[in-house]
């Protein structure tokens, strides 16, 4: 049959779209975390004029880095004047020759709206799975009411007066235990299609008791089993816990509904989100300092149903956690347990998840089921220890992300 030049024209468009979409960076969050809101208030050192250097770990690597920063929690615009991107050799130092400027739009200063995020130009550079990298972010002189960091790193970063974000070991540092101002990390992995977890809920997740400066977050667990495993290597973890979160009231943070958009639909190839949340408003409400503060398990189950659905609208098959026990714990009581009970039912009853992850069930004591294993506990009856955390990364079936 004979082409007519239109069928030809097609034919090339078509093509060339093909080509395109091959040719797109297979963008996928490989290390992200969720900040709050921090208020500068008089007397405290002004954030400004200062390199504030961010250490992350990362889960899986790629050939090419885009950097993402934040002023979600800013009450004016905020300036950086500078960035940088390296590969860590420990205590706040960098690796020879692997410093990299960063740049937004081709410039190395970018203003972000009060509120914003943006992504910087993407860097070549290799970065292997599970390593560390330093992000370096310099604020220069401006006004700051507000920060916007997450509050539990775990992890030891630095600060030092002055632009020093190029430099390979800073001039006398001060050690900071937050992230600021950097939101998350991005590679791009060629040849597979790539695809991350996102762990979102609170201190559990955030990795609240672990050892610091170990990576011992039950997220980190997970991520190293995907990488070991052939048919998950593909896959990152992402954590976006807040210690102290709630589901349905602001206390650490906004809460979960409000967050959720940002915190997980915005990252970059999430195809899995785990939800594990709700024991900070189950204890704030069995015993409330304010009565606003009390909710119902139908209120909890609700909430859950309602992420569970906005998820699964974006593709992400979402995987409901168990809530662990808590007996013991300085906010527990009978009322909360009863709570718990009922939406620990529901979420492995219900239907809503694709699966369900049992936390509960892999952390409590068997001859006290609403307690902690005396293994796996911090001593707090509310948080996990090191072997605890490993524990629950442990017991994730790796086939949830195949």
């Amino acid at each position: 049959m004979r082409i007519t030049p239109i069928a030809i024209v097609l034919l090339t468009l078509s093509e060339t779209l093909a080509l395109a979409q091959a040719n797109r960076p297979n963008w996928v969050g490989t290390w992200a975390a969720a900040p709050i809101g921090n208020a500068v208030n008089l007397g405290q050192p002004s954030p400004a004029n200062t390199t504030f250097r961010n250490i992350v770990h990362i889960s899986l690597g790629g050939d090419a880095v885009r950097v993402r920063l934040t002023n979600e929690f800013g009450k004016d615009q905020l300036i950086v004047a500078n960035a940088h991107l390296a590969l860590s050799a420990g205590n706040g130092a960098i690796q020879p020759n692997t410093d990299h400027a960063l740049t937004f739009g081709g410039q190395p200063q970018v203003l972000i709206p009060a509120g914003g995020m943006i992504f910087s130009d993407p860097v070549s550079m290799h970065a292997g799975a599970l390593s560390d990298l330093v992000v370096s972010v310099y604020i220069p002189e401006q006004h700051i009411e507000q920060t916007t960091c997450h509050p539990l790193a775990q992890s030891t970063n630095y600060v030092a007066s002055g632009d020093d974000t190029a430099a390979a070991i800073l001039p006398a540092p001060r050690p900071f235990f937050q992230w600021c101002f950097v939101k998350g990390v991005d590679v791009s992995v060629a040849n597979v299609a790539p695809a991350a977890i996102v762990a979102f809920g609170d201190s559990i997740t955030d990795g609240a008791k672990s050892t610091r400066d170990t990576n011992h977050r039950w997220p980190d667990i997970l991520a190293q089993r995907l990488l070991a495993n052939k048919k998950t290597a593909n896959v990152s973890v992402l954590n976006l816990g807040i210690s102290g979160n709630r589901i349905l009231h602001d206390k650490a943070g906004p809460n979960a509904i409000a967050r959720f958009d940002r915190d997980v639909l915005a990252q970059s190839g999430v195809k899995y989100l785990i939800l594990f949340e709700g024991i900070n408003d189950i204890g704030h409400s069995a015993k409330p300092n304010d009565p606003t503060d009390v909710i119902t398990s139908q209120e909890l189950i609700l909430a859950f149903s309602q992420m569970a659905m906005r998820a699964h609208e974006h593709g992400i098959k979402v995987y409901g956690a168990t809530i662990a026990p808590y007996a013991g714990a300085g906010y527990a009581s009978e009322a909360g347990e009863q709570i718990r009970q009922a939406v620990n039912t529901w979420i492995r009853t219900s239907g809503t998840f694709d699966a369900v992850i049992d936390f509960d069930k892999i952390t409590r004591d068997p001859n006290n089921p609403s307690t902690y294993s005396p293994a796996v506990d911090s001593g707090d009856h509310l948080h996990p220890n090191d072997a605890g955390y490993k524990t629950m990364g442990d017991a994730i079936d790796l086939s949830l992300f195949q």
